[in-house]
């Protein structure tokens, strides 16, 4: 596939992310105008950063007034699971692709942006990745700053409604998956209870969302790669 046709596909593939991102991007923007932001300044922190529960624990540290070096540390934490996504990429990465294309790959990994890569067949082309971006990231920053601008105009429940999108949009993306693989599904299956389970447990629901779901991603995907190897010729195959 050459790298024109792989940016149509990942721009395409980009439009369902970019709906569900503006639709939640646009309840950050009212969390981010409670925190003093702009319009501007809300659309550039997310064209720059990226990612939801980062940069909701980033406003929500603006709004208490903490220190930069607080901010850099909650928003470390918060976004720590994409350190083990950029490890898991850069296996499905051709041995020949320069570091400048690695560094911007690496500038936007979300967990959707992640999935509909990583659910491409071969080695990932860096173009399916801009595709993908250019279309999704513009949509992530232009909801934050309409939910800056219309403030508290719109009900709580209308704002928190909006919210069901990217979710819906997520499990289109793992559904597939799960159809096709009873390992991937029973993998799943587990993800989810245990992440419920460690969420109401007590010695466990105090530990922030991020950190359970680094412990989560390391333990079950190491556990699943030993019970369940896939050997190079089923890897080739895909």
């Amino acid at each position: 596939m050459n790298n024109k046709t792989a940016f149509t596909d990942g721009m395409r593939d980009g439009v369902p992310v970019g709906l569900g991102y503006f639709a939640v991007s646009f309840s950050l923007g009212i969390t981010a105008g409670n925190a003093g932001l702009t319009p501007f300044q809300g659309f550039l922190a997310s064209l720059l950063t990226n990612a939801s529960a980062g940069e909701y624990a980033g406003f929500t540290v603006i709004a208490s007034g903490a220190p930069y070096v607080e901010m850099a540390l909650v928003i470390l934490v918060a976004n720590a699971r994409y350190l083990l996504m950029s490890f898991a990429m850069s296996q499905r990465l051709s041995p020949n692709l320069s570091l400048f294309h690695r560094i911007c790959m690496g500038f936007d990994i979300t967990d959707e942006l992640f999935a509909i890569a990583m659910s491409r067949p071969g080695y990932l082309n860096p173009f399916y990745t801009y595709g993908a971006v250019l279309t999704a990231a513009p949509c992530w920053a232009v909801g934050t700053a309409l939910g800056i601008a219309a403030g508290n105009v719109m009900p709580l429940r209308a704002v928190s409604a909006l919210s069901v999108a990217l979710y819906g949009m997520f499990l289109a993306v793992i559904i597939p998956p799960c159809r096709k693989s009873r390992i991937v599904a029973g993998t799943v299956a587990v993800c989810f209870a245990l992440s419920f389970a460690l969420s109401v447990i007590p010695c466990f629901s105090g530990i922030s969302e991020g950190t359970r779901t680094i412990v989560l991603t390391v333990l079950i995907s190491s556990a699943a790669a030993l019970l369940f190897p896939e050997c190079d010729g089923e890897q080739d195959e895909r």
